[in-house]
């Protein structure tokens, strides 16, 4: 189990604004994931964490050994902390074979042992072929292969990612992914994962801590948070719904239904528990939960006129995007038969409306 209470402040620069981390958090899961954008402070948690980087106040343990206390003055450095790290860039040593990197990671053990665990890597991670290249000469994921054989070589009892599949194309995503996944189930090691990318967060995560500006804003299963994000703020950093101000315009408990008014126009959705008429919320739905079609005189209930700014064809879906930061997903075959409509409307099934 890693727990770890995390203070660090960074002044103002010439060219630089402050930035705040204060972050508290344990994980006993396999695989906990730090989700949030760039400069949310996801990197220098890992880095805290690995000893790369001291903080100003807090404590970090791992298991039952402290790694960092700042009251006590304990900081041990990164060699005794046996975490592994596995860096955006893989870093492994460019003038070195793939063999000779993971020799390299193993130079504490006993010159018969450590020919025999690198063989054994070797092996394990299908590098047999490469493993007389150096990383300028093999494929992306090769590397990548190699990077965590390096970092697992020294029998770490926590292994860090840093944005692992970043850089990488789809093909190789899901081969990282299969791999860490043997990883896990393989070699018992837990992980501390950084990522902006929430397929990542539900393809190997046990546990999903979000981040914003330095703090802790949500933690939770992956398909939990993204069921029911705790704000608004959450929900438009998890960027898969469709969010809207409206006023809470009568409730009916016994009929589970509530009356709503977004804009100029009334809903009707489910009842909201603790609310009551007349509040502002903020309603979240999928774009794949709405529906788009032609307009066919006045719109009935639930079914709002949109006007059509583009459509954007994905592999599995099309994405209509309207006015007012509204988007609709709907099959390829749905969209060709109705690609020639010249005004719209949005069906908001009532069911799928859900409140901040």
């Amino acid at each position: 189990m890693i727990q770890a209470r995390i203070r660090k402040r960074f002044p103002p620069g010439p060219e630089s604004a402050p930035f705040s981390l204060e972050i508290e958090f344990q994980a006993s899961a396999a695989v906990a994931v730090l989700f949030g954008p760039s400069g949310s402070g996801r990197t220098l948690t890992l880095d805290a964490i690995a000893g790369f980087l001291r903080p100003d106040e807090g404590r970090i343990m791992l298991d039952d050994q402290i790694l960092f206390d700042a009251a006590s003055g304990v900081h041990l450095p990164p060699q005794a902390r046996r975490c592994g790290y596995l860096f955006q860039h893989c870093a492994l040593f460019p003038h070195m074979t793939l063999r000779q990197n993971l020799a390299f990671a193993a130079e504490h053990r006993p010159r018969l042992e450590r020919h025999r665990k690198v063989s054994e890597m070797i092996e394990r991670f299908h590098l047999a072929g490469v493993a007389g290249r150096r990383p300028h000469e093999v494929s992306g994921g090769e590397k990548q292969r190699c990077s965590i054989a390096r970092a697992l070589i020294g029998a770490p009892r926590l292994l860090l990612l840093d944005e692992p599949s970043r850089g990488l194309e789809a093909p190789l995503r899901s081969e990282l992914y299969a791999l860490l996944r043997l990883v896990r189930a393989e070699f018992q090691t837990p992980m501390l994962v950084v990522t902006h990318d929430l397929e990542e967060c539900c393809g190997l995560g046990d546990v999903m801590l979000v981040l914003r500006e330095g703090r802790l804003v949500q933690t939770g299963a992956p398909k939990a948070i993204i069921d029911r994000p705790g704000s608004v703020e959450v929900a438009r950093l998890l960027g898969i719904y469709n969010l809207f101000e409206a006023e809470i315009v009568d409730l009916d408990p016994q009929r589970n239904l509530s009356r709503l008014r977004m804009g100029e126009f009334d809903l009707t959705g489910p009842y909201f528990p603790g609310r009551l008429r007349g509040d502002r919320i903020w309603l979240y739905v999928r774009p794949d939960e709405l529906t788009a079609g032609p307009r066919d005189g006045k719109p009935g209930p639930n079914r709002i006129p949109a006007q059509l700014l583009r459509a954007v064809e994905m592999p599995r879906a099309c994405k209509l995007e309207f006015a007012g930061d509204l988007a609709v997903e709907i099959s390829r075959t749905e969209f060709e038969k109705q690609k020639h409509n010249k005004e719209w409307v949005v069906g908001f099934p009532p069911q799928a409306l859900r409140a901040l």
